[in-house]
């Protein structure tokens, strides 16, 4: 083997979390090859973040023509285009395809493109040529999982499927409550759909705090999307035309399209990852706090390692090891820092701990919650919603330890939220920033008012 064929990183998948590590590596001096058989840019980009919120600003329009009259717009929605949707969404994918593209090969990325798989410690083989890293990177990614006898194909698809619809389904059952399932649902409604969803567990986006689910419950009664919840899915069966999807309590519903969106699994198999001694669980890689994977200088990041699996999260754990291996000791990533938003309509945004989780944290928790009714901005908008704070203890030293928030464009206040828990600000601190009027960021200096003990457009 050549010394060209040795890199300082060597990086197993070039989707948020691989591409991220590569362009870092590089500006820090190391000598980097990034193999990918696919797309640069992963799942994220091709077929997961940026399609499907492209198709949620195309359901945004759909609802704002439908809408126009309600504020003295005489607009009208004749009906979805889906071909000059798809165009819209591709265009964007594209331009952002090309500029990552360009971006890694300014930044000298050696790009191996084929199928690897990790051969040794130091070793990833790709389509019978061996390539050496001082130090591995596995960022494999993710694929979208199905339950146990459900098979896919024909009117049962899943959300990459889903993103390149060339029509709009009459009727659709989301399987899935979750991020996934809640947006699309909410694409699909917008277009003009009836859409029901199927969830096993009590409540929609179960892993929110439960303000937040019971909050999205109601629009998505106003907006009439049904959804079953605590309902288990029994089984599918489709003929030509539908598909008939029944339930644990023997309902039965028919509909031109399922869509499974029941999560993501770990793409771990099959890449020798076992046999190279990295432990899996459940096909997620085991790390330490540090992402080191324990075998040689292997590293893991993004989806595959155990956690939430959103595109942020694997980007700066692909900074992260990057930083880690160039001996600029990076801190540690809080995970519970990490915000998280869906972006269905009307939208929710979060960062840090649910009120159960803070108090088995902290014993006896502070919260408040600020009904978006009394903010300017949002009415303008014609959005309901609200936010809710979570404080770690009932003193005046006591941080902010949750931001849970849902209403139209909320997910645009999670930057500030995310400062706030990670910098573990108290509320009065919060209170004493100046907040621009009128924004919907003012509703979230006013939940800090509130919780500082001096609400102020707030009853009671």
């Amino acid at each position: 083997m050549s010394e060209s064929d040795t890199y300082d990183v060597l990086i197993l998948g070039g989707g948020s979390g691989g591409y991220a590590c590569a362009l870092r590596a590089a500006q820090l001096g190391l000598s980097v090859a990034l193999v990918e058989q696919d797309k640069l840019g992963g799942t994220c980009l091709h077929r997961g973040c940026i399609p499907t919120k492209a198709l949620l600003h195309a359901a945004e329009v759909a609802d704002n023509a439908r809408e126009g009259e309600q504020i003295g717009v005489k607009s009208s929605l004749s009906g979805i285009d889906m071909s000059g949707v798809n165009s819209y969404k591709d265009g964007v994918v594209a331009k952002l395809y090309k500029g990552l593209q360009g971006l890694v090969k300014s930044r000298k990325v050696t790009m191996i493109e084929g199928h690897g798989r990790l051969v040794g410690q130091d070793t990833v083989e790709v389509d019978g040529q061996r390539y050496t890293g001082r130090n591995v990177v596995l960022a494999s990614g993710s694929y979208s999982k199905t339950l146990p006898g459900l098979e896919l194909g024909g009117r049962v698809i899943t959300s990459t499927e889903a993103i390149n619809l060339d029509y709009v389904p009459d009727r659709v059952v989301v399987l899935g409550g979750g991020v996934i399932g809640c947006e699309f649902a909410s694409v699909w409604k917008s277009f003009g759909s009836e859409v029901t969803i199927v969830e096993a567990l009590p409540h929609l986006v179960p892993n929110e705090d439960e303000f937040l689910s019971k909050q999205l419950e109601r629009q998505f009664r106003k907006r009439k999307i049904a959804f079953k919840i605590g309902t288990k899915f029994t089984g599918v069966e489709q003929t030509a035309d539908a598909v008939t999807i029944s339930l644990e309590n023997g309902e039965q519903i028919e509909a031109d399209l399922l869509l499974v969106a029941v999560g993501r699994g770990p793409n771990t198999a099959d890449l020798g990852y076992e046999e190279q001694g990295v432990t899996l669980d459940r096909g997620f890689v085991r790390t330490d706090e540090r992402l080191r994977t324990g075998v040689g200088s292997v590293y893991a990041v993004g989806d595959i390692v155990p956690g939430l699996q959103l595109a942020h999260r694997g980007f700066q754990q692909g900074i992260f090891v990057a930083e880690e291996i160039a001996g600029l000791n990076p801190p540690v990533i809080d995970e519970t820092g990490i915000p998280r938003v869906t972006y269905c309509e009307p939208e929710i945004a979060s960062v840090g701990l649910t009120e159960a989780q803070a108090k088995e944290a902290y014993g006896e928790v502070v919260t408040t919650t600020y009904d978006l009714a009394g903010n300017g901005k949002s009415q303008i908008l014609r959005t309901a919603g609200a936010i809710k704070l979570v404080k770690g203890g009932t003193g005046d030293d006591a941080p902010v330890v949750g931001v849970h928030m849902i209403g139209a464009r909320i997910g645009e206040l999670v930057g500030e939220a995310q400062l706030v828990y990670n910098w573990e600000a108290l509320p009065v601190e919060v209170a004493n920033l100046v907040h621009a009027h009128p924004t919907q960021n003012e509703a979230f200096g006013e939940a800090h008012l509130a919780l500082a003990g001096k609400p102020l457009h707030a009853h009671g």
